[in-house]
């Protein structure tokens, strides 16, 4: 009989933040909408956005995690979820506001800090390129 469950890790850039064995379902999120993962799925890759993972033991039932952006590798029965940021909870409410909070509004920071380096780097550039001419 082949075995009916997944082993599934959750990695931050850090740290390991969960590492589960016995895992029944996996329901992520991608640009394309939610999909579910069983465990005799086909292996598979998938990008991720900010949005609620749920997972599911027979120990633990459902468990939800707020993901940030990342990516999601399926290889046999191991599933590695490999995301920027991640926050636990049994609130759904507040873990969707967590999403909505933390994770777009970082995107939105980024953006702005990478805007910023952008128009240093193009001035630095071009007073180099001025220096050099002289």
């Amino acid at each position: 009989m082949q075995p009916t469950v997944m082993n599934l890790k959750i990695l931050l850039p850090f740290k390991i933040f969960a590492e589960e064995a016995f895992v029944m379902r996996i329901v992520a999120e991608t640009r394309e909408g939610s999909f579910g993962l069983l465990p005799h799925r086909r292996d598979c890759v998938a990008a991720l956005v900010p949005g609620i993972l749920i997972y599911e033991t027979k120990a633990q039932g459902e468990v939800y995690v707020a993901v940030d952006e990342g990516v999601l590798v399926k290889t046999g029965l191991d599933v590695l979820i490999s995301v920027r940021n991640a926050i636990d909870g049994t609130n759904l409410g507040q873990l969707r506001d967590a999403v909505e909070q933390e994770f777009l509004n970082l995107n939105e920071r980024e953006q702005n800090v990478r805007s910023v380096m952008a128009k240093m780097e193009s001035g630095f550039i071009r007073r180099l390129a001025e220096f050099h001419h002289e």
